[in-house]
């Protein structure tokens, strides 16, 4: 259920970046360490969405596999000690939960107002 809270997030950065203009696809990258169920995630970004801009939106996400890394060693999952030494491994990858890029167009329904930051990864 925590997908829901995620969705929230989503469309919440999302509506920050598309300036009113609608969006066709958000992009995200999310790490397979945080056991998001893409259906769900999917149908809550739908419902989360509805009346916004991320209204028909597509998704597309991007598993990121989980690495650990633990001298000079890489390894991925199940185990997270280290098969050198024994002890718990630094997670290298797969913890990442991001809007990589999202595609909008048409005109903007709001008015022209200044880009919040130069995060701004919107393609059009």
């Amino acid at each position: 259920m925590h997908e829901l809270s995620l969705a929230s997030a989503i469309v919440d950065t999302v509506e920050r970046h598309a300036e009113g203009r609608p969006v066709r696809a958000i992009s995200l990258r999310v790490g397979a360490l945080r056991q998001v169920v893409p259906e769900s995630l999917e149908f809550y970004v739908e419902i989360v969405g509805r009346d916004t801009v991320c209204e028909g939106a597509r998704l597309e996400l991007e598993v990121v596999p989980a690495l650990l890394a633990c001298c000079g060693v890489e390894w991925e999952p199940p185990s997270f000690r280290c098969p050198r030494c024994g002890g718990g491994g630094k997670v290298v990858a797969g913890d990442e939960f991001m809007v990589e890029s999202i595609d909008v167009g048409g005109r903007s329904t709001e008015p022209n107002r200044p880009k919040e930051d130069a995060a701004c990864i919107a393609r059009t």
